[in-house]
């Protein structure tokens, strides 16, 4: 008998769906409450701000068990069923922040050559008043919200990667951990962002020696 999964995949079938202005949805309470001590004890040390691949990442057997998890054939099936697109020969890219910057949050769209974003929040229960994420109607409002995601712990964000899916938040200064997995549209997308991600990564950790 398998294990069972650190993940709750029938929310996902459960969770609202919004379609307009772009397709997204949330589900609190993603990550089972029973699994979130041992993910946060095997959570990877993240230092410095910015994206970190998970391939340079150092972490444990629980936090493995997660990536799997989310990485995995029911929780692919689960999304692409809501979002009502096809998933199966696409490729996933992980990668994990664990602490967010002043400059971090300004409005933006993902690249095109993500398809799908899931963020995962695994932080305790939020109370500062940035850093919430805010799903946008305009490229140029921070406050033309369409809903507001406090990144409380095991909360889960699902949106299809539109040409309108801003999003941003206000700023926020310290630890903020979230996990982002990108379905992308080829295996080239995933060499060619881990390859950038890496250089990033490797100069951030330079600068704060």
């Amino acid at each position: 008998m398998a294990p069972a999964l650190p993940i709750d995949v029938e929310a996902v079938a459960g969770a609202k769906l919004t379609r307009e202005p772009f397709p997204w949805f949330i589900v609190p309470g993603f990550v089972k409450r029973e699994a979130l001590d041992a993910i946060n004890a095997d959570f990877p040390d993240v230092a410095h701000a910015g994206s970190f691949p998970l391939p340079t990442l150092t972490y444990g057997a629980a936090f493995q068990r997660f990536m799997d998890a989310i990485r995995g054939p029911e929780f692919t099936a689960a999304v692409a069923k809501k979002l009502a697109i096809d998933l199966t020969a696409r490729p996933t890219m992980v990668t994990v922040r664990g602490i967010s910057a002043e400059r971090d949050g300004q409005i933006h769209t993902d690249s095109v050559t993500k398809l799908v974003t899931v963020l995962i929040y695994m932080n305790g229960k939020w109370e500062a008043p940035g850093g919430r994420l805010r799903l946008l109607r305009s490229p140029d409002n921070l406050n033309d919200v369409i809903a507001e995601v406090p990144p409380d712990e095991g909360t889960l964000l699902v949106f299809e990667n539109k040409p309108n899916a801003w999003h941003g938040f206000e700023a926020f200064a310290g630890p903020r951990r979230v996990i982002q997995l990108n379905w992308v549209t080829n295996d080239r997308v995933v060499w060619w962002e881990q390859t950038r991600h890496k250089v990033s990564a490797a100069v951030k950790r330079l600068r704060g020696r």
